[in-house]
């Protein structure tokens, strides 16, 4: 049960901590676009169950595929949407770590 509190809890704690380092002017405003980056979870509605601790986010939802994972690669790299783009990698990231605790 404690697994999916520490979950949530780094999605919104990691984006803070990229924030703080990485724009030290602006990182409220960062950590904000950030933390709307994790509507992509939004993908977990299309599916039966909504949520399922042992599944594997990444490659099964849309939003977490692997064409979508490029884009957000290419959106990190271009200087107007690199804050959405790092939201959505650190996003992947974390849904990544958890596929492999599941293991």
């Amino acid at each position: 049960m404690i697994h999916p509190l520490i979950h949530i809890a780094l999605h919104i704690i990691i984006p803070g901590i990229v924030a703080r380092y990485l724009f030290p002017d602006r990182w409220r405003m960062v950590w904000l676009i950030m933390l709307l980056t994790m509507f992509i979870d939004a993908d977990h509605l299309f599916v039966d169950p909504i949520f399922d601790p042992n599944r594997c986010s990444i490659g099964f939802h849309p939003l977490h595929s692997y064409p979508a994972i490029a884009a957000y690669l290419v959106l990190a790299t271009l200087a107007k949407t690199r804050v959405v783009g790092l939201g959505l990698l650190i996003h992947i990231a974390l849904d990544w770590l958890d596929c492999i605790w599941m293991v």
